[in-house]
C-alpha cells in the first residue's frame, strides 16, 4: 500500500516501514564509525522501540558490539493497516543486527506485567546467562500494578495552582495562551505510580532474584529537568513528582545491587520531540526556540547523539561516572548552558504567531515529529507501494 501521514491532534495514525528503517540506519551510521565503545556485552533495554530506548539499543549493539534483548509494547500491522512506528523500528533493528552478526531478540508485551518480566528472564537464562547493563526507558501513560491489579493513569498538571503561559500548535504555527488546572492528590499518586521508579525497582529485583545480573552490572533510567520556564507544568508538576521518585529509586536500587558491586544511575537528558512531549502544553514552543538556539550554536543533538555521548563520555570512560550533587548524570548540560537558556528566555518574550517562523525552528520541530513515524526522510520514495505487513524477526 501507499502510506501517507494521517494526523489526529498530536498523534499520527500511520507509520511508514521504509521511513522507520531509514531512521534506524541513520542512527547506526552515526554511532558505528566512531569506533568501538569498551562497554557492555549483554544489554537488556526495557522500552527499546522508540526514542532514547531505541538509541540506547543501537549504541549498545553497533557502538559496543553488545548482544541485546529489547522489550516493548507495540501494535502489530494488519492487512491494510500499518503497525505502530516502534514495531517498524524494531523490525529494522533486528534486520540490521542480523546483517552485522549481532545477537538481538525482542519481546512484545506489557513490560509492567510479571509475565513479561518472567519471559525476559527465561530468555536471558537460555541465551545470554547474565546481563551487565539494564536500560529502563518506558514511556507509557497507563500502568497496571501486577501486585495490586490497580490500573493507574498519569496526568500532566501543575500542583497547587493554575498555570497559564504560551503554547504553540505545531501543525498550524499559531501561538496562543493556555491555562491548566491544578492536580489533585490522587492525580499525583497515579502519575508517580505510572512514571516513577516502582516498576524499575521491580525489574531489578526480579532480575537479581533470578541470578541473571552480572557482577558490576549497571542500570540506567532517563529523566528530564528543563528550565524555570517549564517548571510549573513539568518539573514542579505531577510529572516532576514522578521523576523525583524515579531519581530516589536509583539510590535504593544501588543499595539492592551492593552485593554485585552494581550501580543505578538516572541520566537527565535533553528536551526532544517525542509523541509524549508534543502533547505537553508549552513544551513544543520551548523546543522550537531551543532547537533554533542550539543549532545556531552548533550544539544541537537528537536521541542518538545524546546516547552516544552518554556512553562514550560518561558511562564507559574507565573513570568514575561524573554526576551532579543529586547523583544524576547530566547529559542535558548543553541545553542548560546559561547562554542557551538566556537566549531562549529572550526569544520566549518575543514569540507570537507572526514572529515564530523567524525566531524559532518550527520546521525542524515538524520534521522531527514526522520522522518519529517514518515520514519526511529525503531518501525514501513515499509514492512507492510498500509492504505494511512487515514482521519482526526473532520476536519471542
Amino acid at each position: 500500500m501507499i502510506i501517507e501521514p494521517r494526523m489526529r491532534g498530536f498523534i499520527c495514525l500511520t507509520a511508514h516501514p521504509k521511513g522507520c528503517e531509514a531512521n534506524v540506519i541513520n542512527q547506526i551510521q552515526y554511532t558505528q564509525p566512531k569506533g568501538q565503545i569498551k562497554g557492555p556485552k549483554n544489554v537488556l533495554v526495557i522500552g527499546a522501540s522508540t526514542g532514547f530506548g531505541l538509541a540506547s539499543r543501537i549504541v549498545s549493539a553497533f557502538g559496543a558490539g553488545a548482544s541485546t534483548i529489547g522489550v516493548f509494547f507495540e501494535k502489530a500491522p494488519a492487512e491494510g493497516k500499518t503497525a505502530s512506528p516502534g514495531w517498524y523500528n524494531s523490525a529494522a533493528f533486528q534486520k540490521e543486527a542480523k546483517k552485522a552478526g549481532l545477537y538481538a531478540k525482542s519481546i512484545n508485551g506489557d513490560a509492567f506485567s510479571d509475565d513479561i518480566k518472567n519471559k525476559t528472564i527465561d530468555l536471558i537464562k537460555k541465551d545470554l546467562g547474565k546481563i551487565d547493563l539494564v536500560i529502563y526507558s518506558l514511556a507509557s501513560p497507563v500502568r497496571t500494578n501486577p501486585k495490586t491489579g490497580v490500573t493507574h493513569r498519569s496526568v500532566l498538571k501543575p500542583i497547587g495552582q493554575n498555570y497559564t503561559n504560551k503554547t504553540v500548535d505545531f501543525h498550524t504555527g499559531v501561538v496562543s495562551s493556555i491555562s491548566i488546572n491544578p492536580s489533585t492528590e490522587e492525580d499525583i499518586e497515579n502519575t508517580v505510580a505510572v512514571m516513577g521508579g516502582e516498576d524499575w525497582q521491580m525489574w531489578i529485583d526480579a532480575l537479581l532474584n533470578a541470578g541473571v545480573l552480572a557482577d558490576n552490572a549497571l542500570t540506567l533510567a532517563y529523566s528530564y529537568i528543563g528550565p524555570a520556564l517549564t517548571e510549573p507544568v513539568y518539573r514542579k508538576g505531577t510529572i516532576g513528582r514522578a521523576k523525583d521518585h524515579l531519581e530516589e529509586t536509583a539510590f535504593k536500587i544501588t543499595d539492592t545491587l551492593k552485593k554485585l558491586n552494581g550501580k543505578a544511575y538516572v541520566s537527565v537528558n535533553k528536551a526532544l520531540v517525542t509523541q509524549a512531549s508534543s502533547a505537553i502544553p508549552v513544551i513544543p514552543l520551548y523546543i522550537s526556540l531551543l532547537y533554533k538556539t542550539m543549532k545556531e550554536k552548533g550544539i544541537h543533538e537528537g536521541c542518538i547523539e545524546q546516547i552516544d555521548r552518554l556512553f562514550r563520555e560518561r558511562l564507559y570512560t574507565g573513570q568514575e561516572v561524573p554526576t551532579d550533587e543529586k547523583g544524576r548524570i547530566r547529559i542535558d548540560d548543553w541545553e542548560m548552558r546559561a547562554d542557551v537558556q538566556d537566549k531562549v528566555a529572550e526569544l520566549w518574550e518575543q514569540a507570537t504567531s507572526e514572529t515564530l517562523p523567524a525566531i524559532g525552528d518550527l520546521q525542524g520541530y515538524k520534521s522531527d515529529f514526522l520522522k518519529l513515524f517514518g515520514f519526511n526522510f529525503s531518501n525514501v520514495n513515499y509514492l512507492e507501494d510498500v509492504n505494511e505487513n512487515l514482521q519482526i524477526e526473532e520476536l519471542q
